[in-house]
């Protein structure tokens, strides 16, 4: 295949000219196998270097390995790797089918010609002056009539693909002698290599590939991935212009030249970006960037949004709409953009002046969140964070927040993210139900910017893998469910990458949610935008959330452990009698169920849920729970207790739900169905957070727990209100939680974890090694060893990833740290960037299978500091070394290969006269190897599993407080309901307050009494306590939860009515609804009068009801009678009196 711009490459690299001869070919008829082979050509570039230079490859050489290996990193000028990456990044682009073009396919085909002439001069010192220059490649058929052209392409392609066998004979054959040389033992010297990045560099200047140009092609690149057509050099396309001229500037001639402006369709502008250097401070480029969008405006009556940019950091300003410039990390497409400027613009509306969809959300707290963050919103503000209690709804308040702002202009596509399938399942429901006129995409590996879907639903998981698919602008709104967890270390990219408005949900209380979590979504004060929690709920009148009651229920080894100075002589024998020896026994409390599983433990744990749990409808069996395991272990030891007690449910009752089983979704829908006969399920996390089975009336803690977060997580399973749980009208009232590690004293006492910090990555430790052994080599005057670690920090920064958000806002620290020459002054500021910036950045670079070989790096770094140092550890970290090696598998080729190496290194004068040097000259042979060593299987010893039955005098159980007064008074308040309903037509006193007559004080005492005797969990102190909470007199008090005495309240506003006749419908209706509320709460107070829902017949109360000043004051007299009396003596008229 003969090449138009490549020949000059045939002598020394035969392989290069066929294959950028076959993108030349290919540009115009088929762009993607144009970047197919444009890859292809990159990728053998790269190999031919390593195989030239005789680099060693990474374990897993693929091409980003290739390119991000510390030595290539290196010797090679970031000029030229930036070049290599486009065409990785586009190539991989047109492989997977995102619209390869033919300009972009020009536009790398230039790339690749750029590569080549630095490969020739830099390598084979080629003179400048005799390398071609680039001729842009024609089309097939250009100059000749449309038939002679049709032939002439199929010509064209039918002979390329003839030549195609050849080619992929030739890169067969190259493949094979780069292997061959790989076996050499021909290795480059540090010097050498220092060498050769000098020579990189300077060939990169020979050829001018100087920082403008590179600038440039950057930003060519990053608008290129946004979707736009983006000419090569300096010239324009009808959508990407450059150096537009505009008038009205401040210069002497009026003119200036705009340096890319972004066009819609019908050649309006939609954006216009302003370069600056890359020293430079990008706000300077601000004001001129203004300056220009003032011009265009004036020119064509449309404003553009604003980018301004040095090539590293961007910026976006979108003065119209009354933002602030901010920091994005891409350009919107034509479509974001078109949207923004010819959409929003027109069509946002107020968000003070809608409100949400009733169908979706209905209660005063769920419209006042999405008020809260409208009002945010509407503030220019751009993140929120709403707490809201597991149970109130918070993926309604989510739809309706995504369905007004979508109503409003002010979303078009919306992103919703959770983290597990399940919680991603119940949200693609959710949506379904709410706006099913809305399309709906769940995200996966085919999700790209072409989708037209207005709502996805994604797992952050998910989403972490395709999100650079999307250009920045593509989604308008982000709502992250659950975000308490820990997505500000993991999949922080996510948030930064896309600038949109973004909501996060957590139903974590506010006191526990991390300063992480409020900084991620800019809080200020560490104060959530709305904020509904748990005791809320419980107490709104209405309740929305079910209170609960807590039962503490200890056994000796749950909390002694299992000791031998604990057991009892019958113990002991037990433990005997199983083959153990009792006096190895020494099990803490805390390793019970996990170094130690006691059969008749978990049996108590059974044992008591089933006796004392809340039952179904019927009181025949237990009701829907969950049992909180600590492992998989114990959860299945529990399942098989369960069916071993109880075998009269055939195994169908109690199911282990966890990630072990593929069946596991499945399980989950049978235990939310009412019909399926699966009751008990054991979890060990699965069911902890985000299932939602309003059923559930029992939970029990077999395990501790140490995060609050969680802990209250796990407390939301059961809060959710059930009505007709128990039949029609019998609601579910009260749940109960059977707490056996004592984790609501835990908390009670103040427990609280440290903020959560992110572990040390693998390469971040050898990284901050290194610096440490720098430290001590330069302080021993050991320069050689300085010098040599120095050029393994350089390689480690080189590779860092820039498409990395993380590594990209670093940017500034990288490259004034990044150079040999500022590394090796290594003063103490360069140091501490090293160890606080760049330290931190290494989690982000990718190891891909070569885990072993930089555990193995460490741990020699290690060793050399030990043998500068003269420590002890050497000795310690020597027998580490061997045993590492001693499991290598010595039958493998590749092991046997470094068979003198291993010798060297096991033989003890090696030891004897140990230096740095040494060690590092063994380091880079054994690595290669290290992952070849025996695997570390086996059966090992696994925990023990004993029966040794518990002291049943030693088993505590009690009663206690939910560590939340409110939640304490609302499960009292359900128990005393409950008892007094029992006796409404048997008890003389309950009698006496239905029908509003007095009672005394001895009869008070009866009822108390009553209450005592016939519900063993409710205790004197705290009866006395939840009445003394009232405002008002216990028999009202009472009264308030019984109600009064339907047929005698009817009597009463009977004879008021038919005393009346002349009663409109208005008044009859008003009267009907002030009847029915003091039957069901046994008292009024005339404020009640001017609230809902008697504002419903008339604004204006009772007087807008009633005219004639004497109808008032008979109703007045009613009302008083159902009044409660002042608790301020009988003067008071604050409960009696006239209307206002």
């Amino acid at each position: 295949m003969i090449s138009v711009n490549f020949e000059f490459l045939r002598q020394h690299w035969p392989e290069l000219p066929g294959l950028g001869g076959f993108a030349e070919a290919y540009a115009y008829t088929d762009p993607t196998s144009a970047m197919f082979n444009l890859r292809l050509f990159a990728e053998n570039l790269v190999k031919d270097i390593y195989r030239d230079l005789q680099l060693t490859k990474p374990i897993r050489a693929t091409q980003i390995d290739l390119l991000e290996d510390g030595t290539f990193c290196s010797i090679t000028p970031k000029v030229v790797r930036d070049k290599l990456h486009a065409i990785r990044v586009e190539g991989n682009k047109a492989a997977h089918g995102e619209g390869a073009t033919t300009e972009r396919a020009l536009w790398l085909i230039r790339e690749a010609f750029d590569l080549g002439r630095w490969l020739v001069v830099n390598f084979k010192k080629a003179d400048i002056k005799s390398l071609p220059q680039f001729t842009k490649p024609v089309r097939p058929g250009d100059g000749q009539s449309p038939g002679s052209s049709a032939a002439e392409t199929k010509r064209v392609l039918d002979q390329l693909a003839a030549q195609k066998a050849q080619m992929d004979l030739l890169l067969s054959e190259l493949e094979q002698a780069r292997q061959q040389a790989e076996s050499s033992d021909k290795k480059l010297s540090e010097l050498q290599l220092q060498a050769m990045a000098k020579t990189g560099v300077e060939s990169a200047d020979i050829l001018k590939f100087d920082e403008a140009t590179t600038r440039a092609r950057i930003i060519d690149s990053m608008i290129a991935s946004a979707g736009w057509n983006v000419a090569s050099g300096t010239k324009s396309t009808d959508q990407v212009a450059k150096e537009y001229e505009v008038q009205g500037q401040p210069t002497t001639t009026g003119k200036g030249f705009v340096d890319y402006v972004l066009f819609d369709s019908d050649g309006s502008p939609l954006a216009v970006v302003e370069a600056k250097k890359t020293a430079a401070d990008p706000e300077r480029g601000r004001k001129q960037a203004q300056l220009y969008a003032d011009a265009l405006e004036l020119q064509t009556g449309q404003r553009p949004v604003i980018f301004y940019t040095n090539g590293y950091d961007l910026w976006l300003w979108d003065d119209v709409g009354g933002y602030p410039p901010r920091k994005v990390y891409g350009y919107y497409s034509k479509d974001s953009l078109q949207y923004l400027v010819k959409f929003q613009r027109k069509n946002r509306k107020d968000l003070a002046t809608l409100v949400p969809q009733e169908r979706i959300v209905n209660r005063l707290y769920q419209i006042e969140a999405i008020k809260a963050v409208s009002e945010r919103f509407t503030d220019r503000h751009r993140k929120a964070l709403i707490v809201q209690a597991t149970g109130t709804g918070k993926t309604r308040v989510a739809i309706a927040l995504a369905e007004l702002l979508i109503r409003a202009g002010w979303a078009k596509r919306v992103l919703f993210l959770c983290d597990r399938k399940e919680l991603r399942k119940q949200a693609k429901n959710a949506f379904t139900e709410y706006l099913e006129s809305e399309p709906i995409r769940i995200v996966n590996s085919r999700a790209s910017g072409e989708s037209t879907e207005r709502i996805f639903i994604a797992t952050y998981p998910a989403m972490l893998k395709v999100y650079q698919s999307f250009d920045v602008g593509f989604f308008d709104l982000i709502i992250a469910d659950e975000s308490h967890r820990s997505i500000y270390n993991i999949y922080g990219d996510l948030f930064h990458y896309f600038d949109s408005l973004q909501i996060g949900l957590t139903a974590t209380p506010v006191n526990f949610v991390t300063r992480s979590t409020f900084g991620l979504f800019n809080c200020e004060g560490q104060l959530p935008t709305f904020n509904y929690d748990l005791e809320q709920a419980v107490t709104s009148e209405p309740p929305y959330l079910t209170p609960f009651e807590v039962f503490e229920h200890t056994t000796q080894f749950l909390r002694d452990g299992i000791r031998l100075d604990g057991l009892t002589p019958e113990q002991i024998n037990e433990l005997e009698a199983q083959g153990e020896d009792p006096n190895q026994y020494d099990f803490s409390s805390d390793q019970i169920d996990q170094a130690i599983y006691n059969r008749d433990t978990n049996r108590s744990i059974i044992r008591n849920l089933m006796e004392n749990g809340i039952r179904d409808a019927a009181d025949q069996s237990i009701g829907k729970t969950i049992i909180f395991a600590r492992n998989h272990m114990h959860a299945m030891l529990m399942c098989n207790l369960f069916d071993e007690m109880y075998p009269q449910y055939g195994g169908k009752l109690c199911r282990v739900i966890d990630n072990y089983d593929p069946r596991a979704e499945q399980l989950i829908d049978d235990f939310k169905s009412n019909t399926n006969e699966l009751t008990l399920a054991i979890s060990v996390d699965m069911l902890d957070t985000g299932i939602d089975v309003p059923e559930i009336v029992n939970l029990v803690f077999a395990k501790p727990v140490r995060s609050p977060v969680k802990f209250w997580q796990m407390v939301g399973r059961g809060t959710r209100l059930c009505p007709d749980l128990f039949g029609p009208g019998r609601d579910k009232k009260i749940f109960r939680i059977f707490d056996h590690w004592g984790n609501f004293q835990r908390f009670e006492d103040g427990y609280q974890p440290a903020e959560p910090q992110q572990s040390k990555s693998l390469l971040q430790l050898l990284f901050e090694q290194r610096v440490a052994l720098a430290e001590r080599a330069l302080r021993q005057s050991e320069i050689p060893s300085f010098d040599m670690v120095i050029g393994l920090i350089a390689a480690d920064i080189q590779a860092l990833p820039e498409e990395s958000i993380a590594v990209r806002e670093r940017w500034r620290e990288k490259r004034s740290v990044g150079s040999l020459e500022n590394l090796r002054r290594f003063d103490p500021n360069t140091v501490n960037v090293l160890r606080n910036t760049i330290a931190p950045l290494m989690q982000w670079r990718t190891i891909r299978g070569a885990t072993e070989a930089h555990a193995f790096d460490l741990l020699v770094c290690r060793l050399q500091t030990a043998t500068i140092m003269a420590s002890a550890d050497v000795a310690d970290l020597r027998i580490e070394f061997m045993e590492r090696l001693d499991r290598l598998q010595m039958h493998l080729n590749p092991v046997r290969e470094r068979a003198e190496v291993i010798k060297l290194v096991k033989s003890q004068a090696f030891w004897e006269g140990l230096t740095v040097a040494a060690l590092e000259e063994v380091r880079i042979p054994l690595r290669e190897i290290i992952h070849y060593r025996e695997p570390t299987t086996g059966p090992g010893i696994g925990p023990k599993i004993i029966d040794v039955t518990e002291d049943q005098s030693l088993v505590q159980t009690n009663r206690r407080s939910a560590s939340l007064r409110t939640v304490d008074m609302a499960a009292y308040k359900s128990l005393v309901e409950a008892e007094l309903r029992k006796h409404f037509d048997t008890n003389p006193t309950l009698v006496k307050i239905r029908h509003g007559e007095p009672v005394t004080p001895e009869d008070l005492n009866a009822i108390i009494s009553l209450v005592l005797t016939q519900n063993p969990n409710v205790g004197r102190e705290a009866l006395e306590e939840f009445f003394a909470t009232t405002t008002l007199p216990l028999d009202i008090a009472i009264r308030s939860m019984v109600g009064l005495d339907a047929e005698m309240v009817r009597d009463r506003f009977s004879a008021f009515v038919l005393s009346h006749p002349e009663l409109t419908a208005k008044q009859t209706r008003f009267l009907g609804m002030l009847q029915n509320h003091i039957v069901k709460f046994g008292f009024i107070t005339i404020d009640k009068l001017y609230d809902q829902p008697f504002t419903v017949v008339d604004a204006n109360g009772p007087e807008g009801v009633f005219q004639k000043p004497d109808d008032i004051d008979q109703l007045m007299k009613i009302v008083n009678q159902f009044a409660p009396p002042s608790r301020f003596g009988d003067n008071d008229q604050t409960d009696k009196g006239t209307l206002h």
